[in-house]
């Protein structure tokens, strides 16, 4: 018969069918069987259930039932061994995997998917300490529920935390929300109990005899975690504690290769800087040394610095400009000496002269001005300005910088140049109007050096200003002015104009841009009438002075009157002061004048008229478009308010009053 499988027979056994000592070997044999199969527990704990049922009075019976216990034991030990071997070959081979990690927050992540799964748990998390604030703070966690596990913070007196860190031993508890074994946080038992905890484990992070962090895994049920089960957990922890170490090591590597790099990037561009800045002061140099132009200089800085470059003068003025090929800024053309950002730029050209380097001045319409004044000669002779799109290297700015003395040369040069020629200018015209001429002084050919031909008549004008300084006023006109029959300078507190008479409608038109934009209504002038020879001009000089003087008196602002239009008054009121011109002209026509400005009428005219056209009433209303019945009625009224006119003496009084107030002293009349 076949052999019975060892089940069925201990389960058939019986008094009666009990082997003798070879069945109890068999047995044995049998059991060994199930051992190297690696039969369950259950298999054995069946048949130790099933020998104990057997009669007490069998004498195999006792020793049947310790040799299946015996087998049991064994069977729980091999069980042991193995686990050991399978938490051995896990903690291998995260070891292994924690070693390739470099990065740290994947670094951190895989240390948390570790310990959870090879401990089998519900959540893990890692916490880092903070020496700083004294605190262990998550900075992974994995499994949790509440949103605030994340967050969590202890304290390193309190909880599990605080254990571990006084006995740097790993700390288990079944129940950590009844365990009195240490204090409690408060904060953190409410996340526990929102999380569910119950069981807890945690193990510290020591590296170089410190604990850098701590790692948890906790389950939501009463849970003793074995010996082999913290170890493992520890031995995990030490891992990434070297891991977390090697990582930050990779990390430091990592950013001082990088901090070389970029020092050596920096120290080849400084090294290319430098070198461009040498070229480009040797390019500068070399324009300068080859007599280059201001304008052929702006260019060159221009393209070297990749902007738009605009020269100023000291009273901000622009005098040169430039702009590299390609670049598309417009700042430097919106430019304007007295504009919105005027006061950014003064500001910035007295801390550029205070600290001798530029400055950046103000930001418009997505570029940046940067300044820098030009100093010569012992004073200021005008300002750079550099508009770009981005500020630039140091190098860059050293090289702007270094132009402003390139500059400053070509200015310095320009302004020696423009002194020798106002000094060739001033002798010529104090030649010109001075009272005692000298015929080798005052000859022809040195008149055609300011393209003047003497032979020709000649215009004289006198301008007064009453806030600006002649002088440098001058300078800028001579620049304005580039007609070349024609001289302009400062003579004796006011600027003096000479000019052939064919070209005094460009004089005139010419000036009265200038005035309009730069002087406002501060200036009057005198122009005279034409001189047929050179000889005639000291003697229009002193009447034009002294009709100057009576234009001051009578208050004109923002006029150029003609010669002939005061000839009259500057001999009747050179001598006299405002106060005396007032009383006069209030004497003479202040009825009139009064009259009209409350009525609206135009009787002051009217009158003015009837005397230009010798008192001929009907051609006076053909010239003013009236009928000869009006005209009389208006010279009534005017008779009415001022009384008996028509006597010469009277007419001519009032007559000289009303072309008075028509040139320009209309506002000063009492009202």
């Amino acid at each position: 018969m076949p052999r019975q499988p060892l089940d069925r027979r201990l389960h058939t056994l019986s008094p009666a069918s009990l082997p003798g000592d070879a069945g109890a070997e068999t047995i044995a044999a049998e059991l060994v069987g199930l051992l190297h199969s690696n039969a369950p527990t259950e298999d054995f704990a069946a048949r130790l259930t099933t020998l104990e049922a057997l009669p007490d009075a069998l004498t195999q019976k006792n020793s049947l039932i310790e040799l299946v216990r015996m087998a049991m034991g064994l069977r729980n030990r091999l069980e042991q061994h193995e686990q050991r071997e399978r938490g051995l070959l896990a903690v291998i081979e995260s070891a292994q995997d924690l070693a390739g990690r470099l990065d740290r927050s994947e670094l951190l992540n895989a240390i948390v998917t570790r310990a959870r799964d090879l401990l089998r748990a519900h959540l893990c998390w890692l916490t880092i300490y903070d020496a700083e604030v004294g605190e262990f703070k998550v900075v992974v966690a994995e499994g949790a529920i509440a949103a605030r596990t994340g967050k969590m913070t202890a304290k390193r007196t309190l909880g599990v935390a605080g254990i571990v860190m006084s006995t740097r031993l790993p700390f288990a508890t079944p129940d950590y929300l009844h365990d009195n074994r240490f204090a409690h946080d408060s904060v953190l038992d409410d996340i526990f109990r929102d999380e569910g905890v119950a069981a807890l484990v945690g193990a510290p992070l020591i590296w170089d005899n410190n604990v850098i962090g701590l790692l948890f895994v906790a389950d939501r049920y009463h849970r003793t975690h074995t010996a082999v089960n913290v170890s493992i957990l520890s031995t995990l922890a030490t891992h990434a504690a070297i891991a977390i170490n090697n990582a930050k090591a990779f990390a430091d590597a990592r950013s001082a290769l990088e901090k070389a790099d970029q020092a050596r990037t920096e120290l080849e561009q400084h090294a290319r800087d430098v070198q461009g800045a040498v070229e480009a002061h040797e390019r500068l140099t070399l324009l300068l040394a080859k007599g280059a132009s201001l304008a052929e200089l702006c260019q060159s800085i221009a393209q070297l610095l990749e902007g738009s470059i605009v020269v100023l003068d000291e009273s901000h003025h622009v005098i040169a400009r430039a702009t590299a090929s390609g670049y598309d800024g417009i700042a430097s053309d919106a430019y304007e000496p007295y504009g919105p950002h005027s006061a950014a730029l003064t500001q910035a050209l007295r801390d550029s002269r205070r600290a001798g380097r530029s400055t950046i001045a103000y930001k418009t319409q997505g570029e940046i001005c940067r300044t820098i004044a030009v100093i010569g000669g012992g004073g200021i002779l005008g300002a750079i300005l550099l508009f770009r799109r981005e500020d630039m290297r140091d190098t860059s700015i050293r090289t702007f910088e270094r132009s402003s003395s390139i500059i400053g040369i070509v200015l310095l040069s320009q302004e020696r140049m423009e002194a020798s020629k106002h000094r060739d200018v001033s002798e010529f015209l104090q030649s010109l109007i001075s009272p005692r001429q000298s015929e080798p002084t005052l000859t022809p050919d040195r008149a055609e050096r300011f393209g003047l031909d003497i032979s020709q008549p000649l215009t004289l004008m006198l301008v007064e200003l009453i806030q600006q300084e002649p002088s440098f006023l001058a300078r800028r006109l001579r620049a304005i002015f580039t007609h070349p029959a024609l001289v302009v300078d400062e003579v004796d507190g006011v600027l003096a104009f000479v000019c052939s008479t064919a070209h005094v409608p460009y004089l005139r038109e010419t000036f009265d841009d200038f005035a309009r934009q730069e002087l406002g209504d501060a200036y009057r002038g005198v122009l005279s009438r034409p001189a047929q020879s050179a000889a005639e001009m000291p003697a229009l000089y002193t009447s034009l002075r002294r009709a100057l003087s009576v234009v001051g008196r009578l208050g004109m602002r923002a006029r150029i009157v003609g010669q002939n239009e005061l000839a009259l008054y500057s001999v009747l009121f050179e001598t006299q002061d405002r106060t005396s011109l007032n009383t006069f002209l209030d004497a003479s026509i202040g009825a009139i004048i009064r009259h009209d400005n409350k009525r609206g009428s135009a009787l002051a005219t009217t009158l003015l008229a009837y005397f230009d056209h010798a008192q001929n009433a009907t051609v006076t209303a053909s010239h003013l478009g009236i009928h000869v019945n009006t005209m009389r009625q208006r010279l009534t009224s005017v008779e009415e308010l001022i009384g008996q006119w028509s006597d010469t003496g009277r007419a001519l009084e009032i007559h000289v009053a009303l072309r008075l107030w028509y040139i320009g002293v209309a506002t000063i009349m009492p009202t």
